[in-house]
């Protein structure tokens, strides 16, 4: 008898408590597993030294000093590549997020190294821009120009964003807020001129359309740049405006390059030399350094 009581009193008491009890110890469990997860994934050793960080998102923001290689920092929020974080002195800062990611060191952290820049090889795919005497797409020279930019640009620990990097078709009204979702601080799109009559044109020109934003600023420092080392037979005809779709509409300062004319069988020879793509891919960063020196002035 007293048996059986004992057992009742068993019965409810766990129904009671056990049951609400194992609830509670499961959702502790996975509690304490989910935050430390968590906090394991939003926690960072630095793996390089002399990373800038700032005191707002930006590589314009005011410097709040650097990171050195075996700090350990707890990542407060992402945003476009950048990370607000918590330092060891619980200090709050931002910093680019591809440097604290990167293992590999670079000769030199500078301010191209913080940058976001979005590159766009005019044309692709069915559409293939203008076309040589001998029949060349514009469309196969803007993508090899635009990857040998990115290479070097990368080189400099830039973050790089291609509209394209294959022979495919992006829509014109999509290019310019390939820009704007990133946050990039630059954009170049690369093209190649034609002329209504062939072999009556020659040279370069830099296009911006907004004057205010930093394009005008852009596209004097790049042509600047550039214009040192490219074929002296074709004529430096300096920045213009132009009222091109994916620089008027883009909001972040943005330029639009002619490199040549392809139906200029002049040009298009320089066109088809690797030294002439690899030249420009090495100046270009040159011009973006300047300008983004010019910004922090």
């Amino acid at each position: 008898m007293l048996l059986r009581k004992i057992g009742r009193i068993i019965q409810i008491w766990l129904t009671k408590f056990w049951i609400p009890l194992s609830i509670t110890v499961v959702l502790l469990t996975m509690a304490i597993t989910t935050t430390t997860v968590l906090l394991h994934r939003e926690q960072v050793t630095v793996k390089i030294s002399n990373i800038p960080v700032h005191t707002k998102r930006g590589v314009s923001a005011p410097s709040a000093g650097v990171l050195n290689r075996g700090e350990h920092l707890q990542i407060l929020k992402r945003d476009n590549g950048w990370y607000q974080i918590r330092r060891e002195d619980e200090s709050e800062v931002w910093v680019a997020g591809w440097l604290v990611e990167r293992t590999q060191p670079l000769d030199k952290i500078t301010p191209l190294s913080e940058a976001t820049v979005v590159l766009d090889p005019g044309h692709g795919g069915s559409d293939v821009g203008a076309i040589s005497n001998g029949g060349d797409y514009e469309k196969k020279y803007t993508l090899e120009l635009g990857q040998a930019v990115r290479k070097e640009l990368e080189k400099q620990g830039t973050r790089v964003i291609m509209t394209r990097s294959t022979d495919k078709l992006v829509e014109l009204a999509d290019i310019p807020t390939v820009a704007e979702k990133n946050q990039a601080d630059m954009f170049i799109s690369f093209h190649f001129d034609s002329s209504p009559q062939s072999n009556s044109a020659s040279g370069f020109t830099t296009y911006y359309y907004h004057e205010n934003n930093g394009s005008l600023d852009l596209a004097r420092d790049v042509n600047k740049a550039i214009a040192p080392n490219m074929p002296k037979d074709m004529p430096n005809k300096g920045e213009e405006f132009g009222d091109f779709l994916v620089i008027r509409e883009n909001s972040v300062p943005a330029i639009l390059m002619e490199n040549g004319y392809i139906n200029s069988n002049k040009d298009l020879k320089h066109m088809k030399s690797e030294d002439f793509t690899q030249q420009i891919a090495r100046d270009i960063p040159d011009g973006l350094q300047s300008y983004l020196a010019r910004q922090k002035q």
